[in-house]
């Protein structure tokens, strides 16, 4: 068949649409629906996969994380085991930094946890300025490499926390984004007094926005002192996290197994045992993730194929019912030397505009409600890749080919003397 012969299928396919636009509009329900549930939670997905990458490496790609509890200890009653752990030290660092040549930075921070170990969960902070007050933020203590070991807490106005801060345990502050604008809505933050927990404390700067990740707390929620200040007014603090950085030039798995000999030296941890602590990078929020996203694949997968199979469904129906109502149709063509791999092709072309037809109405579903979700839900950046959309294609012209086959065989098998004499 050439081309020419090919464009008057498809324009006969198109007139068959046509003259059926409710039934041809039912036939390809199916197809949309399950292409535009594809699309859209793919779209919805890449989106967030490329959030939580920018997160992940926002936080610092080659940044891990020392604490007595693995990251899943605060989703449940942590093991006895682990809770007689012994406690991190914050003199843990300087020793880490100097027998780690691995190691960029070393850093420790702590905050004010209901329960040790529970940094989700922290007890009830307040701070105040004049008549504004801001409730539920989180208060940390920290060291000047914090904002070199997690890029999170870099400093958009005034200056982070020095080592003369630190080493004098001066009462200065850094704000959270949110809690400045909070608290000095028309006033420049920078030099002001506040009333932190009851505490005198002087305001040095403010951090970068970071309004969290799918709604959780970050950065804008946090007040940051010098951790010797921290330590000097929370004295029965006695929870900490250690942060260090691998060299740029380093591999980041050696980073970690220095760290961890040192640490079990440091801790006198014998040979036999395992270890006493926990190091994780922010790669396990990828890993979990994933681990969400690829039910939720699975289920989409599901839904889509339902929606699909009654889509084919309905495009094998309505191919029969064309053969029945066109069995002239295709004696004569048959009778004038149309061969039945010409009959068969009609037949395909037809079903395939019909899906194809549904696959494109189903794509232009699927990018409006990856728009919609993106102006409604700025935390979830939706994102309608080319890959989806020609993959959108793909599945109907698929469903075409595979439901409108046996329609167009059954076509090209009759017997032109007996639809000649049908009625």
């Amino acid at each position: 068949m050439n081309r020419v012969e090919i464009h008057e299928n498809v324009l006969v396919a198109f007139d068959t649409v046509r003259a059926h636009k409710v039934r041809s509009a039912l036939t390809v329900l199916g197809i949309v629906i399950g292409v535009t549930s594809v699309i859209s939670v793919a779209s919805i997905i890449q989106g967030l996969n490329g959030y939580v990458a920018a997160r992940v490496e926002k936080m610092g790609s080659r940044t891990y994380f020392i604490s007595r509890f693995s990251m899943s200890s605060g989703f449940g009653r942590v093991p006895e085991k682990i809770r007689k752990r012994k406690y991190l030290s914050p003199d843990y660092a300087p020793f880490i930094q100097e027998v780690c040549p691995s190691v960029e930075s070393v850093t420790t921070f702590t905050g004010r946890p209901i329960s040790p170990g529970q940094f989700g969960a922290e007890q009830a902070n307040e701070i105040r300025y004049g008549a504004e007050r801001v409730e539920r933020i989180i208060l940390r203590g920290v060291e000047p490499e914090i904002v070199k070991s997690i890029p999170l807490f870099a400093v958009a106005h005034g200056r982070a926390i020095t080592r003369f801060d630190l080493d004098h345990s001066r009462p200065v502050v850094i704000l959270g984004d949110a809690i400045a604008q909070s608290l000095f809505p028309s006033v420049d933050p920078l030099g002001k007094t506040v009333r932190l927990n009851g505490k005198l404390m002087e305001v040095i700067g403010v951090f970068e926005q970071d309004p969290g990740l799918f709604g959780t707390p970050g950065v804008d929620q946090i007040a940051a002192m010098p951790l010797t200040t921290f330590r000097k007014f929370y004295p029965e603090t006695r929870e900490f996290l250690i942060v260090f950085t691998a060299a740029k030039e380093a591999d980041p798995a050696l980073a970690s197994n220095e760290v961890t000999e040192a640490l079990r030296r440091l801790r006198r941890v014998p040979h036999q045992d395992e270890n006493d602590f926990e190091i994780f990078s922010p790669d396990f929020l990828s890993s979990l993730w994933s681990q969400l996203t690829g039910a939720l694949v699975l289920l989409t997968a599901v839904i889509s194929s339902v929606g699909l199979l009654v889509g084919g469904i309905g495009v094998m129906n309505i191919m029969l019912i064309s053969v029945t109502e066109r069995t002239a149709e295709i004696g004569l063509r048959k009778a004038v030397g149309a061969r039945q791999s010409d009959i068969r092709l009609q037949f395909l072309v037809e079903a395939m505009v019909l899906s194809v037809t549904g696959g494109l109405l189903g794509i232009l579903g699927g990018g409006v409600i990856s728009l919609l979700v993106r102006a409604l839900i700025p935390n979830v950046p939706a994102t309608l890749s080319y890959f989806w959309a020609s993959a959108g294609v793909l599945i109907s012209v698929g469903v075409g080919l595979f439901f409108g086959y046996y329609p167009a065989s059954r076509a090209a098998r009759l017997d032109p003397v007996v639809c000649l004499r049908y009625e």
